[in-house]
């Protein structure tokens, strides 16, 4: 925003709300840069594009990403297909940005993930980031870029700590990065999930060599770096905060089958959320991933 005076933002509860992402930014650009607006998600959203048509960059905070439903007919219908439809003679550079996740026993609507909901449609963009360092480098990717990026917080990430550079920089989207080398086993996942499936790593260490690939965006995604890594290990486990038949997981391992089906030495698991509504409060645990499940996933494929 210091770089740039066409970028601001506008959305609920960003002037010193629940999150800590826009702490002291209506201090330093004022209202005019930082509109936080009524619960009223079609008409934030209506203003930021708008916006982004007459040129400006627009961050649209739902501030849970659930939210975004409300608004799912211009984001969808119109937003992504903006560039196809006008032939690739017009941009529309914005961010739609929102947290949720389980692990924080919200209502059931504020925890639902949206990555794969927005990632079926073509036309957007959409990064979640697991690290600090990551969460800086996409957020300035998206801003930067040219057309729609959904940018999606887990809550279980968002108070996380560790190195990120003062300056400017751009972790490029629809790059995975190897985040753990491993031999045995290739481990994929992002959010907090990324952070079990450390965890899993950490206690099979010595036992079993596992990989971790965080995909970073959902889409476009990075199979190929996936399927370096399943070439060398032979084995597949894909951890997804989302619902099993409609999750990028799904995505993931019909790729990996399609292509290289013949890398594999064992059929892949998907660590998800069964086909059910995702419960809120005290019933999350019973249904999202976690670290049991992640490590009793991949001592069955690696068995």
């Amino acid at each position: 925003m210091e770089r740039d005076e066409s970028v601001f933002m506008v959305g609920q509860d960003i002037a010193g709300g629940i999150f800590p992402h826009t702490m002291g930014l209506v201090e330093q650009f004022g209202t005019d840069r930082i509109v936080d607006t009524p619960l009223a998600e079609v008409g934030m959203y209506g203003t930021a594009f708008g916006a982004a048509m007459e040129g400006f960059k627009p961050i649209v905070d739902f501030m849970f990403a659930g939210f975004f439903l409300n608004a799912a007919s211009p984001i969808l219908a119109q937003t992504a297909q903006f560039r196809f439809i006008h032939g690739s003679q017009m941009s529309l550079p914005m961010v739609i940005t929102g947290a949720c996740g389980s692990g924080m026993r919200l209502g059931n609507e504020h925890a639902m993930l949206v990555h794969n909901m927005i990632a079926q449609v073509p036309g957007i963009k959409v990064c979640m980031p697991s690290t600090p360092y990551d969460a800086k480098g996409l957020m300035i990717s998206a801003i930067r870029d040219p057309n729609p990026v959904a940018f999606i917080w887990h809550l279980g990430t968002m108070m996380d700590r560790g190195p990120v550079p003062e300056e400017a920089y751009e972790v490029p989207l629809g790059v995975a990065e190897v985040k753990r080398e491993g031999s045995d086993i290739t481990l994929v996942a992002n959010g907090i999930q990324y952070k079990n499936a450390v965890e899993v790593a950490d206690k099979l260490e010595g036992d079993i060599s596992v990989e971790i690939i965080d995909p970073r965006s959902v889409s476009p995604l990075d199979i190929d770096t996936i399927l370096k890594s399943v070439d060398k290990t032979g084995r597949l486990v894909i951890v997804d905060e989302s619902w099993d038949s409609r999750s990028t997981a799904s995505q993931i391992a019909a790729q990996v089958v399609d292509v290289g089906f013949d890398m594999l030495d064992a059929p892949i698991r998907r660590v998800c959320i069964p086909d059910i509504p995702l419960p809120g409060g005290h019933m999350e645990p019973y249904v999202a991933p976690n670290p049991d499940a992640i490590e009793a996933a991949v001592r069955d494929v690696c068995q």
